[in-house]
């Protein structure tokens, strides 16, 4: 799996934290590549990892196993018809990071030509601790769906998914919830700021509490209603405060916001086809 050659079309902040996560898992830079059309972050790639970068697709795609599709889902459809010719003949694995974008209109923009694996990040990946969802069409070998893994495990964790609507799902639960616990943190900060705390206090106790929580989660391997359970005593502080998030639908709430963002993501995929 090292030895395999992955060519990134975009080379933006995603791409790049692939690339960066990919060498730190001991992949040789030297097999790996990069086409972008932005001058100025082809060379800082080029002088970060020493990687070969270039502007030209037809220059940068040759000869790979796997094409990392990263570019803006808007342009999606052009660098497509633009590499299609030169992987008519080699058939590499393509994986989509590219929101929104189906496998099966990716397929059907190179012509049928490559098998297709679609990924959906989460920003967090920019720091290596992302959260992922993929979809593999049926005709991605065994071998492609572990070097899409290899690939995506390189900036956080990462689950196959049976179906491909449910990268919908993970639209709303991972791709846009980093969104949700920023909006959290920001009205912790405020409120507490409001009750008295300076605003230098307010940040500090909300984001060491949000990433402690996270971190219990993760590490003790408990779940997380065991863990909100041994936070609330009988008839104490907590307990009341998780009475108010009850009394006011808190629940009820996050289903309609989730529903909407799997909605959402349904609509715009439906435009791109």
């Amino acid at each position: 799996m090292q030895n395999q050659k992955i060519a990134f079309l975009g080379c933006g902040n995603m791409g790049t934290s692939l690339i960066s996560g990919l060498i730190a898992n001991g992949h040789p830079a030297s097999s790996l590549s990069g086409v972008d059309p932005d001058e100025n972050q082809r060379r800082k790639l080029a002088e970060r990892h020493d990687i070969r970068v270039t502007a030209a697709i037809a220059e940068g795609v040759p000869g790979a196993d796997v094409i990392v599709l990263a570019v803006k889902p808007q342009t999606v459809p052009a660098a497509l018809a633009e590499v299609k010719p030169a992987l008519q003949a080699e058939r590499p694995l393509v994986l989509s990071i590219a929101a929104g974008v189906r496998s099966a209109t990716i397929s059907n923009a190179l012509g049928g030509a490559c098998p297709v694996v679609r990924a959906m990040p989460n920003t967090p990946a920019l720091l290596g601790a992302g959260a992922s969802g993929l979809y593999a069409a049926a005709d991605v070998s065994a071998d492609q769906r572990r070097m899409a893994m290899h690939i995506m495990q390189a900036v956080g964790a990462a689950v196959w998914l049976d179906d491909e609507s449910q990268l919908d799902t993970v639209t709303a639960v991972s791709g846009s919830g980093p969104a949700y616990f920023f909006l959290i943190v920001e009205l912790l900060e405020r409120i507490a700021a409001d009750m008295g705390l300076s605003r230098e206090q307010a940040h500090m106790l909300s984001v060491e509490t949000a990433l402690g929580a996270a971190r219990m989660l993760k590490e003790t391997g408990e779940d997380a209603a065991t863990l909100r359970q041994r936070v609330t005593s009988p008839g104490g502080t907590t307990e009341k405060a998780l009475q108010v998030f009850r009394e006011g639908g808190l629940e009820p709430l996050l289903r309609r916001a989730l529903a909407a963002c799997r909605d959402r993501s349904v609509e715009l995929a439906k435009h791109g086809d």
